[in-house]
């Protein structure tokens, strides 16, 4: 980057990689640390993002790097690490289990990201091992681990 800015083709190419890239960040930050929060580190990582962006625009794995920033920041905003989820209005969400947002802040951030990821989302244990940095293997048993607690505090069966 020159003091007059960055070139219109590292313009361009940051555009285009952040349209694409933030939905899935923002995802996965609300998974980990519910919308409040989410919301705010992924405009903070992207600014940095873009700050960095010669450095970022160089590497293999931007999502996750970028993700990797996003959840410090909000790491950081989060009160001694407890997690909000909002609660569930019945009316509004007749389908979902008002118990479910206090279930999901047990779980351990990584449960409660691929948990989210996978389940609210749909994506695949590839695309969140991608993200994440992880094997699909640990994925896997995030979700399992994560999905059985769920089961247990919710009063489940299998």
């Amino acid at each position: 980057m020159d003091l007059l800015g960055p070139s219109i083709s590292a313009t361009a190419d940051f555009d285009e990689w952040i349209a694409d890239a933030e939905p899935r960040i923002r995802h996965a930050l609300t998974a980990a640390f519910g919308p409040h929060v989410a919301g705010d580190a992924t405009a903070d990582a992207t600014a940095i993002a873009w700050e960095r962006w010669d450095d970022i625009a160089e590497r293999t794995n931007r999502d996750g790097y970028v993700y990797g920033i996003a959840r410090n920041l909000a790491r950081r905003s989060t009160s001694r690490g407890v997690i909000y989820m909002p609660p569930v209005d019945p009316v509004e969400m007749p389908h979902v289990e008002p118990a479910l947002p206090a279930a999901l802040a047990s779980l351990s951030e990584r449960q409660r990201t691929v948990v989210g990821l996978v389940h609210g989302y749909g994506w695949t244990l590839t695309q969140v091992a991608l993200l994440l940095g992880l094997s699909k293997s640990t994925v896997q048993n995030h979700l399992e681990r994560g999905t059985a607690r769920l089961r247990t505090a919710l009063g489940v069966e299998s």
